[in-house]
């Protein structure tokens, strides 16, 4: 979204798209590529769908940093609940949990029959096909509500190349722990016999596995030369759930490959992040979520984030007085919890350094609207400025998701280069409808123009501003349509009910 937090999808930057009514993006590509995902942000909406793949190719001019593979295969891996999202949210208005899910779905489907006890006959399930030799990209995405989960495809290796949007140093694993809101591309060869088909498997993470053991996703990777059914148990997840140290060794593993090149034909590690001085440190605590009010609500820093009535950006111009508060602390402070409308005052072109410290009791992840951001620490325990020296000054991976563990701390550099209204948050469904977010303002004090876009033709309208809302003449109820033209500009004209759309 460079220059343009106007397209962002959320509702710090958009109003809701009403009912029956269409609403086009429109947003430059040219400064990225790789694998992400589209999806409603607004009230739980993402737990019933209407999330699909956003794929973003290399030019022809510029390598990737692998042969090409034979075929390119999109797997949506997610925790899904046979409630739908408006009895999700009853259930967190009324102060409950969200309980453990009825399942893990692999592209909307599964899980395939591998245990007659845990799954019922008759459900339909993904299958890969494959030829026997080939080596297949797999782009893998998280787009669940809040379970991080364990890829893994039986009897092969996962050759990491890339997490959203950069490539990584190659490295292979039996399987991988793929955090809600986070995607991954994979190589895999099909190096293996064809004696039988092959599990393809999504399991809950970072939980009692042993109560969890429904919550499996399970589909077929088929050779075109197979002589049979996959059968048996299923390939075992990883067995360090009592040895989180083992656990948090794989995130740290992850490393840019600094000799690829990216969007543009140049290496990818061409920025020296490690020799920037930081301008601004902040510090977000999250704790488990408490009572404010009389509600239920999560807090970064003490503070559960309420969404303005009118988007932060419309309000500055359009001076709109009142809409939210430049006041949010940059480490937590000893006071009561409160609800507000508080954002982070950041600075353009300053390089900021973010701790994300997890006093929770579950595991999550954060994404930054806007930005990717160097994943420069993470350990266990709280951090203190002396954890700087574990930090990665070199080749830590650049990512827009990245995962807290329960009980520790991540910390990630980010040059603010991008002027507009940029959402932090968690990516965990729950936590982030009970108001675990907050906004980065961005602006350059000598603006001309030149470093931000104006508003849209088709801006939307609410809060104060909703008499200035026209009749688009847009109100049907379109099917999903994806354009990309010459111009390397993508354009999405979405129908989403009392729904936005966010890009990760």
């Amino acid at each position: 979204m460079r220059r343009n937090s106007w397209q962002d999808g959320v509702l710090g930057t958009n109003c809701p798209i009403p009912p029956n009514w269409n609403w086009t993006y429109s947003f430059q590509l040219k400064d990225q590529i790789g694998s992400f995902f589209y999806y409603p942000s607004l009230n739980l909406q993402r737990a019933s769908g209407g999330f699909g793949p956003f794929v973003i190719n290399n030019r022809e001019v510029i390598q990737i940093p692998f042969a090409q593979p034979d075929g390119d295969f999109v797997l949506l891996i997610g925790d899904w609940y046979t409630r739908n999202h408006s009895a999700l949210r009853a259930d967190l208005d009324s102060g409950k949990d969200l309980g453990m899910p009825d399942g893990v779905l692999i592209n909307g489907k599964g899980p395939y029959r591998y245990n007659t006890t845990l799954v019922p006959d008759g459900l339909p399930y993904e299958t890969i096909n494959v030829d026997p030799g080939k080596t297949y990209r797999f782009r893998v995405h998280n787009v669940g509500t809040s379970t991080s989960l364990n890829f893994r495809i039986q009897g092969h290796n996962l050759l990491l190349v890339e997490t959203e949007g950069h490539y990584t140093v190659q490295q292979n694993f039996s399987s991988f722990d793929i955090h809600v809101g986070q995607s991954c591309s994979f190589l895999v060869t099909m190096d293996q016999n064809a004696t039988s088909d092959y599990y393809i498997v999504a399991s809950a993470r970072f939980v009692n596995e042993s109560l969890w053991q429904k919550v499996t996703g399970v589909g077929i990777l088929h050779y075109s030369n197979s002589k049979g059914s996959a059968t048996g148990p299923l390939p075992e997840a990883p067995s360090d759930i009592y040895n989180q140290w083992s656990a948090m060794n794989q995130p740290k593993a992850i490393r840019q490959n600094t000799t690829a090149s990216g969007a543009r034909p140049n290496p990818q590690g061409s920025f020296h992040y490690g020799s920037i001085n930081v301008t601004d440190t902040y510090i977000l605590r999250s704790l488990p979520p408490s009572t404010i009010d009389g509600k239920l609500r999560a807090t970064l820093n003490g503070i559960s984030f309420v969404n303005p009535d009118t988007p932060i950006r419309l309000a500055d111009l359009n001076q709109v007085k009142g809409s939210y508060k430049l006041d949010f602390p940059s480490e937590p402070l000893n006071r009561p919890l409160r609800r507000d409308t508080s954002v982070i005052n950041a600075t353009y072109k300053g390089f900021i350094e973010v701790i994300l410290q997890n006093n929770d009791t579950k595991m999550q992840s954060f994404h930054m609207n806007g930005y990717s951001f160097f994943v420069a620490g993470m350990d266990w325990g709280i951090w203190s400025e002396n954890s700087r020296g574990s930090y990665n000054k070199w080749d830590s991976i650049s990512r827009c998701t990245i995962e807290v563990y329960p009980g520790g701390w991540t910390a990630v550099l980010a040059s603010l280069d991008n002027v507009g209204i940029w959402n932090l948050r968690v990516e965990n469904l729950d936590r982030w409808y009970l108001g675990q977010e907050t906004y980065m303002k961005i602006i350059n004090p000598d603006e001309n123009g030149e470093t931000e876009f104006p508003p849209p033709a088709n801006a939307l309208f609410c809060g104060a501003l909703a008499s200035k809302q026209k009749d688009l003449g847009n109100k049907n109820s379109a099917v999903s349509i994806l354009q990309c033209n010459p111009n390397l500009f993508f354009t999405l004209l979405m129908a989403f009910c009392a729904a936005v759309l966010v890009f990760s």
